[in-house]
């Protein structure tokens, strides 16, 4: 597979804290990678370095062959580049039909995301603030969907979330991958993560400690803090 984005020696952090040393981490085109480990580890960091919106402090973040290690956040999405953040990213004030003309634009129809989650098809004249946690990540997700991106970044999509609303979300992400789009996964439900996922990073301490197939996880020597997560 060819490498659509690529992180060479990637340190970053906040004030006088450094999260990431010097992390190599490679995403395959038309994949869907994983990036797995215990909280604290860098996760979040690390998606929020290659969305632009925290500076490198060293390295490279090269995408589709090009250094866009010093591009801003809104070249970078005007590129392709979509970032699902853990706080979903929706405009609360705004009625769900009017999230997803603002995510469409230029008077598209919103048909794949109601395709995808009927409910929100019931909800159109709702406050978005006001729907369920679950519903809410859905019309997130509508947002990514609708900008059909190159590069889809997802943070912790299931934290707080029922099994159910969970795995349609997940599903969804999976059917996105099978279409093309190259995704990078942070999350911490493991068993849809691992079943979805062509590759498999582990974080840890702000250092990758594995790389590989989800197969080759099981029963890897990982260091303990780190296992007692992955279970």
């Amino acid at each position: 597979m060819s490498i659509e984005l690529s992180l060479r020696g990637l340190r970053a952090g906040y004030g006088a804290v450094e999260v990431l040393h010097g992390v190599d981490l490679d995403v395959p085109a038309g994949a869907l990678t994983a990036l797995l480990g215990p909280n604290g580890a860098g996760k979040t960091t690390l998606l929020s370095v290659v969305a632009g919106l925290l500076p490198a402090r060293a390295g490279q973040v090269v995408w589709a062959g090009r250094d866009i290690t010093r591009v801003p956040p809104d070249g970078r999405a005007r590129a392709g580049l979509a970032l699902v953040p853990e706080r979903r990213g929706i405009f609360t004030a705004l009625s769900v039909r009017e999230n997803l003309e603002i995510f469409a634009g230029h008077g598209a129809p919103p048909d794949a995301a109601l395709a995808a989650f009927p409910v929100l098809a019931e909800r159109l004249g709702q406050r978005a603030g006001s729907l369920s946690g679950g519903e809410q990540q859905m019309l997130a997700m509508s947002r990514v969907m609708l900008r059909d991106p190159r590069l889809m970044l997802l943070d912790e999509i299931s934290l707080g979330l029922a099994p159910r609303v969970t795995r349609r979300l997940f599903d969804v992400v999976g059917e996105l991958a099978r279409g093309g789009t190259t995704v990078l996964l942070v999350d911490q439900y493991l068993s849809d993560a691992l079943r979805l996922a062509d590759v498999v990073y582990v974080l840890a301490r702000g250092e990758v400690v594995f790389a590989g197939e989800p197969g080759e996880l099981a029963g890897r020597a990982l260091p303990g803090y780190v296992t007692s997560v992955l279970g």
